[in-house]
């Protein structure tokens, strides 16, 4: 196909902003997900780099997130504030941008500062997850905004603060800022090191069950008691032996007890559930339903459910197939080998495609070792894939 001057002119100028000193800054920064004042920091980075482009930038207020803790108590989880930019709302082509400021490295963790690597390589918390892809973001924008054709489309940008724990106080933002939008970019890191994006994605629901039952004397009068840890372990056993290739289901931890001689009265249970489909979503339910009520009845105890689900199964549709091809059209005419292939993880692309919207969610860096102390960035890829992100957006306000 080739490129146009235009396109040519662009995606030049995308490769050659300076991200990897902006990747640096930002890796600095500790914010991990329940850092408040990290994020707010790394918030005020991102609205002077940001503010380069034209439009309205505004802090959104988190929506309200409650937990629960080890004792079954709701409470509400604090969140950061996210990032919200608007630009050309009027314009008849609209698109969606996002990415996420905080990493999984919480102020208290080791992992606090980058180190070049061997052959153009860093190694940093967060430089692929996803500071990187916040700076290849950026830069494919700038570089469009400086083209003629930059006034045929309007956008949303949503950095938000809480992707890695689920996006519950973001959600809501992410689907106003869907709404009407003809394609979303989210960029997550490649889902391979060589470039490959992510495909298909399962969704994902974390929940928490709240069991209580009736304590008694171990020895003298254990029949009056009614065992919560050992509803709980029921309960695990039959949500586990439900999983199937098309539902993965995980219980992950559980809580409560009591002394040796006394009838534990409480338990909690956290479990996550990834169903493939919005219809193995549907089964899900189902199976949790019918689990409860069936524990509830064997072992005559009270049981509360919270949690849900938070990430939506995200199929690859038709829709979904056509963007790809874009994004692999301008891959190929920039001489890079784009392929896509399913995940089994779960980001905000989940969210957005649940909207109806087509969104290509892996247009971050190359690199790998995400959410570990080897996570690193191919440096190289932060030109290569804002480039990539430049010449696919030119084309979609075009098209």
């Amino acid at each position: 196909m080739g490129l146009t001057a235009v396109e040519e002119q662009a995606v030049e100028r995308a490769a050659a902003e300076p991200m990897l000193d902006q990747v640096l800054a930002w890796a600095a920064v500790n914010s991990g997900s329940r850092n408040l004042a990290g994020l707010r920091a790394m918030a005020d980075l991102l609205t002077d780099a940001f503010s380069v482009l034209p439009g309205s930038l505004m802090p959104e207020e988190p929506a309200p997130v409650t937990g629960v803790d080890a004792a079954g108590k709701a409470f509400e989880i604090e969140h950061g504030k996210h990032l919200h930019l608007t630009v050309r709302p009027e314009a008849p082509v609209q698109l969606l941008f996002t990415g996420h400021m905080d990493t999984v490295f919480g102020a208290d963790h080791a992992f606090q500062t980058t180190r070049r690597l061997d052959d153009g390589v860093l190694n940093g918390p967060g430089v692929a997850d996803m500071k990187g892809g916040i700076a290849v973001m950026l830069a494919a924008l700038q570089a469009v905004e400086a083209t003629e054709f930059a006034r045929n489309f309007g956008y949303e940008v949503v950095l938000n603060s809480d992707e890695e724990v689920g996006s519950l106080s973001s959600g809501p933002l992410l689907t106003r800022a869907a709404r009407g939008k003809k394609a979303a970019l989210t960029y997550e890191p490649a889902a391979l090191p060589d470039g490959t994006l992510a495909g298909a994605r399962p969704g994902s629901g974390n929940f928490d069950f709240v069991i209580r039952g009736r304590s008694a004397h171990a020895g003298r009068n254990p029949e009056d008691g009614r065992n919560a840890l050992l509803a709980a372990a029921d309960l695990a056993l039959r949500l586990a032996k439900a999983k199937g290739p098309r539902l993965s289901i995980n219980p992950a931890r559980m809580e409560g007890g009591s002394p040796n001689n006394v009838v534990p009265d409480f338990a909690l249970l956290r479990v996550n559930m990834r169903p493939a489909t919005p219809e193995d979503e549907a089964r899900a339910r189902s199976i949790i339903d019918g689990s409860v009520a069936m524990v509830r009845a064997e072992h005559e105890v009270a049981i509360e459910i919270h949690g849900g689900f938070g990430r939506p199964p995200k199929p690859l549709d038709p829709n979904a197939e056509g963007l790809f091809n874009i994004v692999k059209q301008a891959g190929s005419d920039l001489g890079q080998t784009i392929a896509w292939q399913p995940s089994g993880g779960v980001c905000d692309g989940n969210n957005i495609a649940a909207c109806g919207v087509p969104v290509v969610d892996t247009m971050g860096v190359r690199g790998g070792k995400i959410h570990s102390e080897e996570e690193y960035l191919i440096v190289e890829s932060l030109a290569e894939r804002a480039a990539l992100s430049a010449l696919t957006i030119l084309r979609l306000a075009r098209s």
